[in-house]
């Protein structure tokens, strides 16, 4: 049977309510400089503070992987839910920003919330477009690189404008993204039925299946250099820039990811996801390597190298989540999804504590090749992959 045709809005609800529920994330990230300076804090309580919402994301993922809660319940209802708690979170550090530990405490939560926006909104696409996934995934994916790397345009936007403006603000979006969601989108004719019990073996299929593993073991090896890249873009950049100029900066080289991602996309229609993922993963991991030799270049190739970097290490993550929900059990897939997100965030904390920690004593030319770790080892386990697309298309079996 021909499944009738997505109705156009629908894309562009998902990206404008997945842009504006993800950038919760950063949030805080953004107006760092500003509590630092009236607060007294040292530059090193960014990496607790954006590990506090990464290790509440895989709380909140694990919780909602075990549970089955994207795949038990409305889908547009859990991400609306998500959103306005996550806002009201956002509002609570706002409240209490003086106070380290609370705020701690409402990131944790924070990313708690995330966890039923980010994965959900690839549910909610994946049940919609069962045709053209990589290309649909590739722009909402890239409205939550954009999503992330807002907070930094708010704040260089900002001029006098106090921080607390600038977080209430950031509330406001993840509120409004949560309604248009839950009220401009409906539930797709041909979703998959809601299961009334835990999917305990369909969560085994990450290890069992070796499709679904491949692109889970890709995914983990991208997770550990992505978000350590986006919170030590602005370290690298204040060697050159400060105040406006850097949080400019950090958006434009964070916010490129979604060139990655929206051509990574529609590259992925006629190439295959798995090549695409690849080649994109082996040219952020260069771009790690190369860190030695450009860092101290001249300004050209100083921002050249970063702008591929925002591009390919954000622009492979839609095409992994496309390969495992293609290969996933149907009934199943937001919670397999969900599941891959808590390991690969859990991943990403090891990393960022590991790598801002190591900051403040060894030189980013020294320290920053080694995130390369984690590109080779997706690259070798998405191998398979590869060479199946590979066959697919020259017809060799």
């Amino acid at each position: 049977m021909t499944q009738p045709p997505v109705p156009r809005h629908i894309l562009p609800v998902l990206v404008t309510a997945q842009f504006a529920g993800t950038s919760l994330w950063f949030a805080v990230n953004a107006v760092m400089p500003d509590l630092q300076r009236e607060l007294g804090w040292p530059a090193s309580a960014v990496g607790p503070l954006t590990s506090a919402l990464q290790f509440g994301f895989i709380v909140g993922t694990l919780v909602f992987a075990l549970l089955a809660i994207a795949d038990r319940f409305s889908a547009r209802k859990v991400f609306l839910f998500c959103a306005l708690a996550g806002a009201a979170c956002t509002v609570g550090a706002w409240a209490m920003v003086t106070h380290y530990e609370a705020l701690l405490v409402w990131r944790f939560f924070t990313g708690v919330f995330l966890a039923g926006i980010y994965p959900v909104g690839m549910k909610i696409a994946a049940q919609w477009y069962t045709k053209g996934l990589g290309a649909a995934l590739g722009l909402l994916i890239g409205a939550l690189v954009l999503g992330s790397a807002s907070a930094h345009a708010l704040r260089a936007l900002s001029g006098s404008l106090p921080w607390p403006t600038l977080m209430l603000g950031v509330a406001a979006l993840a509120a409004a993204g949560g309604l248009l969601l839950f009220f401009g989108t409906g539930d797709p004719p041909h979703a998959h039925a809601r299961v009334t019990t835990l999917q305990w073996r369909a969560l085994g299929a990450l290890w069992t299946d070796g499709r679904v593993r491949a692109s889970v073991l890709g995914y983990f090896g991208h997770m550990w250099e992505l978000y350590t890249v986006w919170v030590m873009v602005p370290l690298v950049l204040a060697t050159r820039l400060q105040g406006a100029n850097l949080s400019w900066a950090a958006f434009w080289v964070l916010g490129a990811g979604v060139i990655g991602c929206a051509g990574g996309g529609w590259v992925a229609q006629r190439w295959g996801s798995a090549r695409v993922a690849s080649a994109q993963l082996a040219t952020s991991g260069l771009c790690c390597l190369a860190t030695p030799f450009v860092i101290d270049a001249p300004a050209l190739l100083f921002y050249a190298w970063l702008v591929l970097w925002g591009i390919t290490v954000s622009g492979d993550s839609p095409q992994f989540s496309t390969l495992t929900a293609r290969n996933a059990p149907p009934q199943a897939v937001g919670s397999v999804l969900t599941l891959t997100n808590s390991i690969g965030f859990g991943i990403s904390i090891v990393s960022i504590l590991l790598f801002v920690s190591l900051s403040q004593t060894v030189e980013l030319g020294t320290l920053l090749p080694w995130l390369a770790m984690g590109p080779a080892l997706g690259l070798w386990a998405m191998a398979r992959l590869v060479r199946e697309e590979r066959q697919k298309v020259t017809g060799i079996r």
